[in-house]
């Protein structure tokens, strides 16, 4: 019986899983605060824009 030469299998990811779970020093920003505080300034110049023309 002969192997079939393929392609090797790709890493595991185990070391990325156990980089993620370390905790980290600083502060943690929930993500929803980071998509939102930039949203709402870019809405505000729109109706800034708007309403000084």
């Amino acid at each position: 019986m002969s192997k079939k030469k393929g392609a090797p299998l790709p890493a595991s990811s185990a070391g990325l899983l156990r980089f993620f779970e370390d905790d980290t020093k600083g502060f943690r920003l929930d993500p929803r605060l980071v998509v939102s505080i930039p949203s709402s300034i870019i809405v505000i110049s729109w109706i800034l824009d708007i309403l000084s023309t």
